[in-house]
C-alpha cells in the first residue's frame, strides 16, 4: 500500500505542475484569493496591534488548512486515485509558475517597445513598489528580481513542501505565504501584529530559497550564463540582502544573467536602499525574458525533486509499518 499512495502522491504534483504550465492560475473562484478574503474576515475580528493577536491569527488562519490537509490525506490514504487527482488539484492551485513567466514577458514586451506608461501600469503585477518614476533599466530590474525571488515563493518552495509533507504541506506552505504578503510587510498596522506571519514564511522558505539559487547556478547555461561565475557571484553576495532568503534567488539570477540588481527601491510611503548583487550592467527587457526562462528551468527541476521527496516520504512510512 505504501507504494501505491507513494506513487499517487509524486503522480499528483507532476499533473498539477503540467496544469499549471497548461491553464495557469485558475481564472474563476481561485482558492488561494477565497483563503485570503476568509484571513482578511479573521484579521478584522481579533487584530490588536501587538506580536500576541498576530500568534493567534497566524496560528489559525495556517493551522486550519494544514488540519484539513491532514484529514484530505488521510481520507484517501486506501485510494490512490482520489489521492493523486486531489494532489493534482491542490498542486495546480497553489503554484504560480506559468502566471509569473507570463507577466515577465508581458513585461518585457513593453519595455522593448519603449511603452513606459503600459509598463509602469503593468508592475504591480509583479511587486508592490512604486512605479511612476522607475526608467526603463529600473522597471526590468524590478521585474527581474521579483521573478528571482518569487520562482522561490510560487513554484519551488510550494513543490518542496507538498515532497516533504504532502497535501499538508502544499495548503500549510501556501497559506503562510499568502498571510506575510498580507500582514508581514513593514507598516504602522502590521509593526508587531504581522511579525509572526512575516517569521514563519521566513523559516518555510530557508530550505527553498537555497534550493532555488542552487538550482539557478546549474540551470545557468541554458540562459546564456556561465556557472562558474553565476557560482562566484551567489557565494559573495547572497547574504547581503535584508531578506534572509530573497538575497539567494536575486545573487543567483544576478550571477546567471551577469547583471547588477539592487540600489534604490521606492514603495508607496516608504524607500529602502539594497546592497548591489552582482557585476555588470542593469538589466534590460532581455534580461528579463532570459529571466523567465531559467525560472522556467528551475521549477522544473524542483518538480522533479519534489516528486521524489514525496515517494521517498511516503515508502519510509510504508517500511515503518
Amino acid at each position: 500500500m505504501g507504494r501505491r499512495w507513494a506513487f499517487a502522491d509524486a503522480a499528483g504534483m507532476v499533473a498539477g505542475f503540467a496544469l499549471d504550465a497548461v491553464l495557469g492560475d485558475p481564472r474563476r473562484f481561485h482558492p488561494v484569493a477565497g483563503f485570503g478574503q476568509a484571513a482578511g474576515a479573521l484579521e478584522k475580528r481579533i487584530y490588536a496591534p501587538d506580536r500576541r493577536s498576530g500568534a493567534l491569527f497566524t496560528t489559525v488562519a495556517v493551522g486550519a488548512p494544514v488540519v484539513a490537509g491532514v484529514v484530505l490525506a488521510t481520507a484517501t490514504k486506501r485510494r490512490p486515485v482520489a489521492r493523486a487527482a486531489l494532489v493534482a488539484v491542490t498542486t495546480w492551485t497553489v503554484l504560480g509558475g506559468r502566471t509569473l513567466r507570463h507577466e515577465a514577458r508581458v513585461m518585457a514586451g513593453h519595455l522593448e517597445r519603449d511603452d513606459l506608461a503600459a509598463a509602469r501600469g503593468r508592475l504591480n503585477h509583479l511587486c508592490g513598489r512604486d512605479p511612476s518614476r522607475l526608467d526603463e533599466p529600473e522597471l526590468a530590474r524590478a521585474a527581474v528580481e521579483s521573478v528571482a525571488e518569487n520562482t522561490s515563493d510560487a513554484v519551488v518552495a510550494p513543490l518542496f513542501w507538498g515532497g516533504v509533507a504532502g497535501l499538508p504541506g502544499l495548503l500549510g506552505y501556501r497559506a503562510a505565504n499568502t498571510l506575510d504578503a498580507m500582514v508581514g510587510h513593514r507598516s504602522a498596522r502590521y509593526a508587531r501584529f504581522g511579525t509572526v506571519s512575516a517569521r514563519l514564511d521566513d523559516v518555510l522558505n530557508i530550505v527553498p530559497a537555497r534550493l532555488t539559487g542552487l538550482l539557478t547556478i546549474v540551470a545557468a547555461p541554458l540562459v546564456g550564463g556561465r556557472l562558474g561565475e553565476t557560482l562566484r557571484v551567489w557565494r559573495r553576495d547572497r547574504n547581503d540582502h535584508p531578506s534572509p532568503n530573497a538575497g539567494q534567488c536575486e545573487s543567483a539570477m544576478a550571477g546567471a544573467l551577469g547583471v547588477r540588481l539592487g540600489g534604490r527601491n521606492v514603495y508607496f510611503g516608504r524607500t529602502e536602499t539594497r546592497p548591489f548583487l552582482g557585476d555588470g550592467p542593469r538589466p534590460s527587457a532581455g534580461h528579463l525574458r532570459r529571466a523567465a526562462r531559467m525560472s522556467g528551468a528551475v521549477g522544473l527541476a524542483a518538480l522533479t525533486i519534489g516528486a521524489g521527496l514525496a515517494v521517498a516520504r511516503a515508502k519510509a512510512m510504508g517500511v515503518r509499518r
